[in-house]
């Protein structure tokens, strides 16, 4: 009997992938909130902080053009003019690329405080809850 990977799996294994290309372009703070259950409008958040508005198009960029390669099309990405905040709907994962002091004023951890949540850093990833 083949594997068959549930569609739940697949945006995780998205929202890792997005992760570890954030990480590589130097995103800090990276944060995957499991929005199942929680929210209708995606499975998965990706909140990843950037040091400038720079490093905000830097990873967005690679994010994008590294799902593109792998068909993972984007349903919208707003903010990409002048970016402070930075936001990727790829359907069941939804990225935020933060500025810092953007990220602290929106507190989205706090507003979505009941979603457990993953902590991904250049070691491991940790759950939280």
């Amino acid at each position: 009997m083949p594997f068959v990977v549930k569609e739940s799996d697949k945006a995780h294994k998205t929202a890792l992938l997005v992760s570890r290309l954030a990480l590589e372009k130097k995103g800090r703070d990276i944060v995957l909130l499991d929005m199942r259950g929680i929210s209708t409008v995606c499975d998965w958040f990706v909140l990843i902080s950037a040091a400038s508005p720079r490093m905000i198009k830097a990873i967005s960029k690679a994010i994008d053009k590294s799902l593109s390669a792998k068909k993972i099309s984007s349903m919208n990405i707003q903010g990409r003019q002048d970016p402070q905040w930075v936001l990727m709907d790829y359907g069941d994962v939804v990225v935020h690329v933060f500025y810092a002091r953007t990220r602290e004023f929106y507190a989205l951890e706090k507003l979505w405080a009941d979603a457990p949540r993953e902590i991904f850093d250049d070691k491991c990833l940790k759950k939280t809850r």
